[in-house]
């Protein structure tokens, strides 16, 4: 005999509910093989996981576009960052700004090597300590460092901390919403089950082939294990 199974995404969820919302729709209600209780039920939770399924779906978008620009700003903050320190020690190279001055931003221990920037967390905090140091420098009567300037390199950081709040937003909110979607589908699964149960039941005492088909038109899905035949 085939065996039937319970979909396993929230579109064949939502198909499977649909089936039997417009099924219902069409057929004489002295016919109707379910109660009004799991029609009712039914169009209420298949009403809730389209909503959801939307939300997330709407959100989700809005964070890959917003990510495709944040890939960007953060390529840009690297490159200017990078390039500041890089101009930094080559002034200290020169003796232009004595090497003392270095902790100013926290490089003292780096030996005249670029810090890591490969994470957004790096980022953030070099790009502070930098800043910082910069101004700190300046307001002691230091001449201020060019191409890249520090006003540059604020406006990059500003633009790179900006997104990467809105980004981890964007995570919290499209992470909340999938969490709802898991906790609602173990209610769409056991709906779905009691459905498919009492159709069938109401369906035993046809031929095993028109049992079956009747079956399906309510949406229930078999599968046949290799060498099965209808019985």
């Amino acid at each position: 005999m085939p065996y039937r199974r319970l979909p396993n995404t929230d579109n064949a969820r939502i198909k499977a509910l649909s089936t039997v919302i417009d099924k219902v729709a069409e057929t004489d209600y002295q016919q109707l093989p379910l109660s009004p209780a799991h029609i009712t039920e039914a169009q209420q939770v298949l009403a809730k996981l389209e909503r959801l399924s939307a939300r997330y779906q709407q959100m989700y978008t809005v964070q890959v576009k917003a990510n495709k620009q944040f890939v960007m700003k953060v390529k840009n903050v690297r490159m200017y960052l990078s390039h500041f320190v890089q101009v930094l020690y080559f002034s200290v190279m020169r003796a232009e700004i004595k090497e003392d001055q270095l902790s100013c931003y926290g490089l003292e221990g780096e030996k005249l090597v670029v810090p890591d920037l490969s994470t957004h967390e790096q980022i953030l905090s070099w790009g502070e300590k930098i800043i910082e140091g910069e101004n700190n420098r300046i307001s002691r009567g230091g001449v201020p460092i060019y191409n890249p300037s520090i006003a540059k390199v604020k406006v990059m950081f500003a633009l790179f901390s900006e997104a990467y709040q809105n980004q981890l937003l964007y995570k919290k909110a499209t992470t909340r919403v999938l969490g709802e979607i898991a906790e609602f589908r173990e209610t769409a699964d056991n709906l779905i089950c009691r459905i498919w149960d009492e159709v069938e039941k109401s369906h035993l005492d046809f031929p095993a082939e028109k049992r079956l088909e009747l079956n399906r038109r309510y949406g229930i899905v078999y599968y046949y294990r290799k060498g099965e035949t209808v019985e």
